[in-house]
């Protein structure tokens, strides 16, 4: 199994970016940031560097631009902070997430019924 970077929070958003655009300029990725973040542009150009090293993202060089696309997938990451966070939490069990989640958040009707027909798809999952 691969291993994923650890991505602080603030790393995060760069890579949201880069997933989105999958081949992004530096400079699209400052100028997202600097209006999402208020983030100066060397703070941007940290947090890509950073996560260069990391190996989350690769870069090459096209004329004087550099042109960043990502090396995780966004999908492999999310799985492994999941994992993580359930880990440190709720010491591997799920099930208190979601115990937890059901009683202390608000949900709609809707996102009840989704939940429940979550639930059932899985319970029919297991048995075949």
């Amino acid at each position: 199994m691969q291993l994923f970077p650890k991505i602080s929070d603030a790393e995060w958003e760069v890579m949201k970016i880069i997933w989105r655009g999958n081949r992004i300029t530096s400079e699209e990725i400052i100028i997202s940031l600097s209006e999402k973040m208020d983030w100066s542009a060397p703070t941007v150009k940290t947090f890509i560097n950073r996560l260069h090293k990391k190996g989350a993202i690769g870069f090459e060089k096209s004329g004087r631009n550099y042109i960043y696309y990502p090396l995780v997938s966004e999908k492999d990451c999310i799985r492994t902070e999941r994992k993580s966070f359930v880990e440190k939490v709720y010491d591997g069990a799920v099930s208190m997430l979601f115990s937890n989640f059901i009683e202390e958040e608000p949900l709609s009707d809707q996102e009840i019924e989704r939940l429940q027909k979550l639930l059932e798809e899985k319970k029919t999952q297991r048995k075949k």
